[in-house]
C-alpha cells in the first residue's frame, strides 16, 4: 500500500470513528448571537462532544458569516439548521424528541449539575448583552443556569456553552452513550460518502 492509500485509509478510518459518536439527541440552539466568533468559538465546541447539529435561530439579528478561518473548520462536520421564528424552531425540535432548556438567570432556573443530558436535549443560548429572548424562554420546557460564586454572574456565551455541553458530555460519557453507533445506519453511510469529499 502506497503512502498516500494509507493517508486515505487512515482518513476514512478517522471519519468513521467520528461519526459513530455523533450524538444526533443533543443539540444547541443559538439564539441572535451576534459575535461570529463567538458562533464559531460554540461551533468548535460542538464538534468536539459530538453533535450532529446546530441550530441558529436569528430573530433580530442577521445570520453570522462563518468561515474556516474564524471556526477552524468545525463549521464543516457539522450540520447547521437555519430558522427565523422561535415557535417554528422548538416545534421541529419537539418533533424530533427533544426536551428544550433555555439558558437564563432566573429565579425558576434550574442548575445544569442536576439536569439529565442523556435524554435528548436542546439548549438555547441567547444574545451576548440580551440573553434570550422572553418568548425563547416562555416557549422552552425549562429554564437552566450555571452555578458561580463571583461578583460577577455572567460567561461569555461561548464559554458558558462549553461548561454545559461538557457537562453532558461527561454524563453520556459514562453512560456509555459515545461507545455505540448513535446515528441511523442509512444517515451514517450518506455522511460518511459526504465528509469524505471534504
Amino acid at each position: 500500500m502506497t503512502s498516500g492509500q494509507e493517508r486515505t485509509q487512515h482518513r476514512r478510518q478517522r471519519i468513521e470513528e467520528v461519526l459513530r459518536r455523533r450524538q444526533p439527541d443533543l443539540t444547541v440552539v443559538l439564539e441572535n448571537v451576534h459575535d461570529p466568533h463567538n458562533v464559531s468559538a460554540v461551533l468548535r465546541t460542538c464538534d468536539a462532544v459530538g453533535l450532529l447539529e446546530v441550530h441558529l435561530l436569528y430573530t433580530v439579528e442577521s445570520f453570522p458569516e462563518i468561515s474556516h478561518r474564524t471556526s477552524g473548520s468545525a463549521y464543516k462536520w457539522l450540520i447547521l439548521q437555519r430558522h427565523t421564528d422561535v415557535s417554528r424552531c422548538y416545534t421541529l425540535l419537539r418533533e424530533q424528541g427533544f426536551r428544550i432548556w433555555a439558558t437564563a438567570l432566573t429565579a425558576q432556573a434550574e442548575d445544569i449539575f442536576t439536569l439529565d443530558f442523556t435524554q435528548p436535549t436542546a439548549l438555547v443560548f441567547g444574545n451576548e448583552h440580551r440573553g434570550v429572548s422572553e418568548e425563547a424562554r416562555c416557549l422552552a420546557d425549562g429554564i437552566c443556569w450555571i452555578p458561580q460564586v463571583g461578583m460577577v454572574q455572567s460567561l461569555n456565551i461561548s464559554v458558558a456553552c462549553a461548561v454545559t455541553l461538557y457537562e453532558a458530555f461527561r454524563q453520556r460519557w459514562n453512560a456509555g452513550l459515545y461507545n455505540h453507533q448513535r446515528l441511523p445506519p442509512e444517515l451514517f453511510q450518506k455522511l460518511l460518502q459526504e465528509w469524505l469529499q471534504r
